[in-house]
Formats: C-alpha cells, sequence, structure tokens
C-alpha cells in the first residue's frame, strides 16, 4: 500500500521503475510500458558492428524523443575485445550489442556472463525458435563471393571455388583479411569444415581426385591455394566492394564480401552481384544477433531499441527494421515478406554456419592463415 498512497507522480515513478527492474518485469513488458521507464533513464548506447546503426539512431530518436541513442560502429573482432576488457575492469558501457562472429560472442561473451539474452515480447511468437535461442538473431547476414555485373551481364565468371586457384584469377580475389574480421575467418573455417564438398568440387571442376599435397583435408587445401594464388587482403569490407564492383572496369577482379552491399550500388557507382550458383557454395549466411549488457546501465531504453530494431507492425517493419530490409538481408521475422530484389533464401545456396561447429577449429584454421600469410 505505500507505493498507492504516494501522492507524487515522480515518486510513484521512481519507485515502479525500481520494482520492474527488482523483479525482473522488464522482459514481459511491451514498447508502451517499457517507455516511460526508458524516458526516466533518457539514453543509452549501442555497439553496432554496421555503420546502419546511424539510421537507427535517428529513426529511434524520432520516434522516441526524449531518449538519446548513442550509437557506435565497431567490428564484431573489436567489440568483443572491447567488451571483454571493460568486463576485467569492471566497466559497463554498452547496453545494447548488436554483433555478428557468433561462434567467439557464445563462447567468449555469453557463457563469460558479459552479455544477456532477451527477446521483446512483442515479436516472440513471430520469430522462430532457432533464432531466439541462445541470443535473438534479427537477420542473416552473409560472406559471399560476388562479381561485377556490367563488366559479366549473362552470369558470374566464376561456376567452381576452385576456379580461383587456377592462372586466370592470380591476384584478382579480393577479401578482408580473416585475421583483423572474425566474419571472414569463419567464412574460412566453414570451408575446412565443408572439405567433402570442396574435394567433390575439386573432381567435378578438374576431372581427377584431389591430392592434398600434404593439407589435411580439401578445405585447407583450398585455402592454402588460394594464398599462393596471390590473394588480395584489404582492411574492409568496402575496401573488397570498390575493388569488385566499381563500374567501368574490363577485366575487375571478384571478391567475398557482404550481398546486402547491393544495396549500395547506386549510391556508390558499384555493379555488385552475387555469384549464388558458385560450386559447391559461395561462402557463409549467419545471424546477426541483439543481445543486453549483462547489467545494462539503462536496461528499459536498452528493451525498447531492441524492441524497436525487431521492427514494428507495418508490412515491411518500418524505420526501425528499414535499413536491413534490403536484398541481401534476410530477416528473422516470419511475418515480414522476402525483399523482392534478393534471391528467396530457400534457392540462397551459401552454407548457414553452425556456430558450436566453427568454434571447435577456428583458433587452429587462424594459425593455419597466419602461417599462410
Amino acid at each position: 500500500m505505500t507505493v498507492l498512497n504516494a501522492t507524487r507522480l515522480g515518486a510513484i515513478g521512481i519507485l515502479l521503475s525500481t520494482a520492474a527492474m527488482a523483479g525482473g518485469h522488464l522482459n514481459e513488458m511491451g514498447p508502451e510500458e517499457l517507455l516511460p521507464l526508458a524516458q526516466e533513464e533518457g539514453t543509452l548506447t549501442v555497439y553496432s558492428f554496421t555503420s546502419r546503426i546511424g539510421k537507427v539512431e535517428k529513426a529511434f530518436e524520432e520516434a522516441y524523443p526524449g531518449i538519446d541513442l548513442q550509437g557506435f560502429d565497431i567490428s564484431s573482432t573489436e567489440q568483443i575485445a572491447r567488451l571483454k576488457a571493460e568486463a576485467q575492469a569492471g566497466v559497463t558501457n554498452a547496453d545494447v550489442i548488436y554483433i555478428s562472429d557468433t561462434p567467439v560472442v557464445l563462447t567468449e561473451l555469453l557463457e563469460a556472463g558479459i552479455i544477456a539474452p532477451y527477446v521483446p515480447p512483442r515479436v516472440a511468437d513471430r520469430v522462430p525458435a532457432e533464432f531466439q535461442s541462445p541470443l535473438l538473431a534479427q537477420r542473416l547476414s552473409t560472406k559471399v563471393l560476388m562479381y561485377n555485373e556490367e563488366a559479366n551481364p549473362d552470369a558470374a565468371p566464376v561456376s567452381n571455388l576452385w576456379q580461383l586457384t587456377t592462372d586466370e584469377w592470380t591476384g584478382r580475389v579480393v577479401m578482408v583479411d580473416p585475421l583483423q574480421r572474425g566474419d571472414y575467418l569463419d567464412l574460412m573455417t566453414e570451408i575446412v569444415l565443408r572439405s567433402d564438398e570442396m574435394a567433390a568440387a575439386y573432381e567435378a571442376e578438374f576431372g581427377q581426385a584431389i591430392d592434398l599435397d600434404g593439407a589435411a583435408n580439401a578445405g585447407e587445401k583450398f585455402i592454402a591455394d588460394l594464398f599462393a594464388n596471390d590473394v588480395i587482403l584489404v582492411g574492409s569490407t568496402d575496401d573488397v566492394n570498390a575493388a569488385v564492383g566499381a563500374l567501368g572496369q574490363e577485366n575487375p577482379p571478384v571478391g567475398f564480401t557482404s550481398y546486402s552491399d547491393r544495396r549500395d550500388n547506386e549510391e556508390e557507382g558499384w555493379a555488385l552481384q552475387v555469384a549464388n550458383a558458385v560450386e559447391p557454395a559461395p561462402g557463409i549466411i549467419f545471424p546477426a544477433v541483439l543481445a543486453l549488457a549483462a547489467e545494462p546501465n539503462n536496461p528499459a531504453a536498452a528493451r525498447l531499441v531492441i524492441d524497436f530494431l525487431m521492427g514494428d507492425e507495418s508490412e515491411v517493419g518500418g524505420p526501425g527494421l528499414a535499413p536491413f530490409y534490403v536484398a541481401g538481408d534476410y530477416v528473422t521475422r516470419t511475418d515480414i515478406p522476402p525483399h523482392p530484389d534478393a534471391v528467396p533464401l530457400d534457392q540462397f545456396t551459401a552454407w548457414r554456419v553452425a556456430p558450436a561447429a566453427t568454434a571447435t577449429i577456428r583458433a587452429d584454421i587462424g594459425d593455419l592463415i597466419l602461417t599462410l600469410q
């Protein structure tokens, strides 16, 4: 009865906020209930592996005036290192973590208690269980082989990954250094995990069984041959996109990058397209996940922005989902229609990453690549 008899509205708000947090009820609240608590907090910080957080920041602040969203564009690899260092120092700077590289996130952040799962109740019945646990996947992202569609209007210039190890493609394959960006290391790891498929693709391309020549398996042999063929390592995905996609090239390279970067073709003067028919697969598709800090400084605002990032009740998810409703990203909500310009997910041939399997050999593949550079 103490709360009910309080005479000051501000005191009631504070007491309700404290009770909600203490009782663990925030996870059960919808956006209407979270909003006044979030406005009381006034701010939140998001670490995001994509620069699109800038568009989210603007849209969120327009939708929820009085809450300052501070978004930081930080690669997944850098986020993991920063979050671990902050945890060791007893500091919590980020309220929300938007990140890929789940093989490391699950083992080094979630299991370590540095981040915590959260699924907004508003959308829980519209996200398949596989994308809710152990962390909420907002969308599926990619690292796949892309080519220049202007220079190759009929089809991709590559039909088999092993062609990238031949003389024709010497010095003409581009990707971000896998030792600098975890999602590219995940790509290399998946190639090793799919060694049986890589061996079959080799035989299909060259008409004979693969000679491992000392390699442990066909995947490791491919990586070794790719590096021996002068693969070009660059510092960012945008560098890959510009090298591969720039208009006006007569004989452009190919490269591993994000399928969704086709969204910038017109603005950047690119002609990027996915090599979806390449054997045995063009690359990987993996979850982009949302999580809370284990003890966020602004717990209501943190949950509100995750709810916002999952999209509103309009047909394609409204402003919170708009930066990610693009060809090449696959949102996980079942009630959002596929983007009309993308290869349908059931026809997209990229390998689906299994984070637990990737984690078992990922460090070994990193060591292999270190010896090849």
